[in-house]
């Protein structure tokens, strides 16, 4: 399979050490367009950091969303497998018990429409479910979510023991 993939003129692909910068400033404006939306605790200053970044790349899991002119326009984290804090869910439940995979840390710089949507077409053409959190503030993302298909399953407690919303959407081929 190409690492390579277009939806609605976006292709998405790994994570190189060139966008690096350019996922930097995506953290920034996302965490602005958060606090502008009225969700003020997601993403402290700091966070995600550079490191977290290397990290997510060093695992393979760090993707990047191109504009028809090849620019960095969005960025996230997909794995295929096993997230350690969905183990545990509470006042609700997954839909199933299939294997997943997880999406973390989407975020765009805002200059294209339709990012979340090309994020997901991307990762459901890999798995047939998809598990994903948020922060009870982030009304964009859960619109998103649900715009898509994705049902709303109970809470979930990251490491640190912040709460967030769980979603979970099952695709069958």
């Amino acid at each position: 399979m190409s690492n390579h993939h277009q939806t609605q003129r976006i292709q998405i692909r790994p994570t190189t050490e060139s966008d690096i910068e350019s996922v930097l400033v995506i953290y920034d404006k996302a965490r602005a367009y958060m606090r502008a939306t009225g969700n003020n605790s997601q993403w402290p200053v700091g966070y995600p950091s550079e490191a977290s970044l290397r990290d997510d790349m060093a695992k393979g899991c760090s993707y990047v969303c191109l504009d028809p002119e090849g620019r960095v326009v969005a960025t996230f984290f997909f794995l295929k497998g096993d997230e350690p804090t969905y183990r545990n869910i509470y006042q609700g439940a997954w839909l199933n018990d299939r294997p997943y995979g997880v999406i973390h840390r989407a975020a765009s710089n805002g200059s294209v429409g339709g990012i979340m949507r090309a994020i997901l077409d991307y990762c459901f053409m890999q798995v047939d479910d998809i598990r994903i959190d948020t922060h009870r503030d982030n009304g964009p993302m859960q619109k998103a979510l649900q715009n898509y298909g994705f049902q709303y399953c109970g809470i979930i407690y990251l490491a640190n023991g912040d709460e967030r919303l769980a979603f979970q959407c099952s695709k069958d081929r």
